[in-house]
């Protein structure tokens, strides 16, 4: 609630030892739930203070998967799909010279496809992808936009348009698994055109 506090600080409020306070600091650190920095303060060693990592903030309550539903349907109601398809649109473009940039200097299929991986995994993806036979496989064990996509799914659509730009006319793609069909993961399989 404070952001930040050293572990004297967290003892008092706890009613533990100095050096117990710091002992579960430090497993919190090492679990990447904690972070810490040192600043000087006058005279004397540096100070140390934690405070929560994004992954740490995660494990709060968060209600953004249910506003986002409630954001997607007023927009429907109040202004129609088409207002709808002209946000996805938006995005889709947006994202796509994100991407686009990020692939500028890649040579081949392969290339871009560890640029696309590193950056949906950035993303909260954890994307990765495997040569099979003939064909890639492109995978996305996680959905981040899972409740926006389940109530648009011109969402995945556009990320299958972007895809397939980014990839070249000279492969095809197609989803064969999906996550909002019930499968584990969203998987596309990436298929040079003959």
């Amino acid at each position: 609630m404070r952001g930040e506090a050293t572990a004297a600080l967290i003892a008092e409020e706890l009613v533990i030892t100095k050096e117990g306070a710091r002992k579960h600091l430090l497993n919190l650190t090492d679990q990447g739930l904690v972070e810490s920095s040192s600043r000087s303060e006058g005279v004397g060693r540096p100070s140390t203070y934690y405070s929560l990592s994004a992954q740490g903030l995660s494990k709060f309550p968060d209600s953004h998967a249910d506003i986002t539903i409630q954001l997607l349907q007023s927009i429907k109601q109040l202004l129609g799909e088409n207002a709808l398809d002209l946000l996805i649109s938006d995005r889709e473009s947006k994202v796509f010279q994100k991407y686009n940039l990020a692939l500028s200097e890649a040579k081949s299929l392969e290339n871009k496809l560890d640029i696309i991986t590193r950056k949906r995994t950035e993303e909260g993806y954890m994307a990765e992808w495997k040569k099979e036979a003939e064909c890639y496989l492109f995978i996305e064990n996680h959905c981040p936009i899972c409740a926006a996509a389940t109530e648009c799914q011109g969402f995945c659509r556009s990320e299958l348009n972007n895809f397939q730009q980014l990839l070249g006319p000279n492969y095809t793609i197609q989803r064969v698994e999906y996550i909002i069909d019930n499968a584990p993961r969203c998987t596309y399989r990436i298929e040079e055109k003959m």
